[in-house]
Parts: structure tokens; sequence; C-alpha cells
């Protein structure tokens, strides 16, 4: 089973594993507040997008060597990935706040208007997801996350 030997793709799924996994005792480290539902949410401390992609990169980079063209390709698609999880579907979480404000106001202008309180569930809102993209500090400890855990895994395989 030539699966089970493939190195990269072992790293980049511990890494993803153990980014969303460490999101929750850094999250209540931060806050105070216990939130195991981090560990399958979007968004947080570390990126576990970041680490994944530079876990399977170093994996790549290791066992073929970094002048390697499957290394370039990883890494280039590595930076790509990144570069997203810190601009778009960031902007995309912070219009997601706005809208959901919006709604807010709305429901509640409504609500004194109009009785919105009286209305049936069915009628109300769902809030949009707010929580994205990352930080570019939260990127950058995904990363990290990554290339220390492939280095770290290595020997093991």
């Amino acid at each position: 089973m030539e699966l089970f030997e493939n190195f990269p793709l072992w790293a980049a799924i511990i890494a993803i594993t153990f980014a969303q996994i460490i999101k929750v005792p850094l999250h209540f480290i931060a806050t105070k507040e216990f939130k195991p539902g981090l560990t399958f949410s979007t968004g947080g401390m570390p990126s576990s997008h970041s680490a994944a992609v530079t876990a399977v990169t170093t994996g790549i980079g290791i066992e073929h060597g970094v002048s390697s063209g499957i290394f370039a390709v990883s890494c280039v698609l590595a930076i790509i990935i990144m570069f997203d999880a810190t601009g778009i579907r960031r902007q995309a979480g912070e219009q997601a706040i706005l809208i959901n404000t919006l709604v807010k106001d709305f429901h509640h202008f409504v609500s004194e208007a109009k009785g919105w309180s009286k209305k049936g569930e069915y009628e109300k809102q769902k809030e949009l997801k707010e929580l994205l993209g990352h930080q570019p500090i939260e990127v950058f400890f995904g990363g990290l996350t990554g290339v220390l855990l492939a280095f770290l895994l290595y020997p093991l395989f």
C-alpha cells in the first residue's frame, strides 16, 4: 500500500489535524472561553490551510529536493493558498460581519415598527459565517506549524 508510505500526504494530514485541534486550547488561553467547535471550523489560530500546504511542500522538498519541478509547483500553490487565506477569504469574513450587523439593525427596526418578535423562525434571517479567513499572523504560524511538523515527522516514516 504505497498510499500509506506517502510522506508529504501524511505530513499534510497530520498538520491539518494538529492545527485544528490546537485552536481550542489557544483560544481558551487567549479568551478564557472553551469552544470545542473550533476544531471543525474555518479561520482562527493557526491556519490549518497554511499548515497543510507548507507541510506537503516541505515533505516534497525533503523527498524530491528543492530544485525539483514538483517542489516548485507545490511551493507556488502554497503561496497562492496562503495569500488567499489572508486576502479574499478574510475580506469575505469582514463582509459577513457587516452584513450580519445590517440584518440585525434591520430586524430591530422591523420589530419596533411591526412586531418582528411575533413572526415565526422560518421568516428570520440566518447569520452568515464570519470567521472565514485569517490574519497574516495566523497564516504565518500555520505555515511554521506545517514546516516544523514535516521535519519532525520525516524520521518516523
